[in-house]
């Protein structure tokens, strides 16, 4: 992956930070001394005009981030399914009856009994990345896992129906 990023020193306001896109577009983040966030798109034909800036909370620059953050993670998991016979990513829903709602992701042993890996969990607009076993699991997370196809077919019995 080959991205361009600038970054512009702002005296007395504070430092920007350009990505170039393959369109030749140009889209800053600036980000002023006392914490506040703009996001910002340049016009095309002159490269120091923005032609539109988005002031961002640190709420909204978080949520901006996961989103692109996720989106970024699973086209990377898609690729490694496309480059690798016989591994599979899929999104399951921990549905609201599952033995393991409420509880946490180790509970489930899901690596162990099924050799599937539980990559992230998707909580509305909350992306867990690697979740850990003490990660806890809510009914309607949506859990994005990578194995075999038995694997994850054995996963989405698992999540369903418990150990049993």
């Amino acid at each position: 992956m080959s991205v361009h990023i600038e970054k512009v020193d702002l005296p007395g306001i504070g430092s920007r930070h350009d990505v170039l896109t393959a369109s030749g577009r140009r889209i800053g983040v600036v980000t002023h001394r006392g914490g506040e966030r703009e996001l910002s798109l340049f016009d095309i034909d002159d490269p120091d005009a923005a032609s539109d800036s988005v002031t961002l909370t640190d709420d909204e620059a978080g949520a901006l981030a996961t989103v692109l953050g996720a989106s970024v993670l699973l086209s990377q998991l898609t690729g490694i399914r496309e480059q690798a016979a016989g591994l599979f990513t899929e999104q399951l829903v921990l549905p609201a009856g599952s033995p393991y709602a409420g509880g946490v992701l180790g509970d489930t042993k899901a690596r162990t009994r099924t050799s599937t890996s539980i990559v992230a969990i998707v909580r509305g607009a909350e992306i867990i990345p690697s979740p850990t076993p003490a990660t806890p699991l809510e009914a309607g997370d949506t859990v994005v896992a990578v194995g075999t196809r038995q694997g994850i077919d054995k996963l989405a019995q698992l999540l369903t129906h418990g150990a049993g």
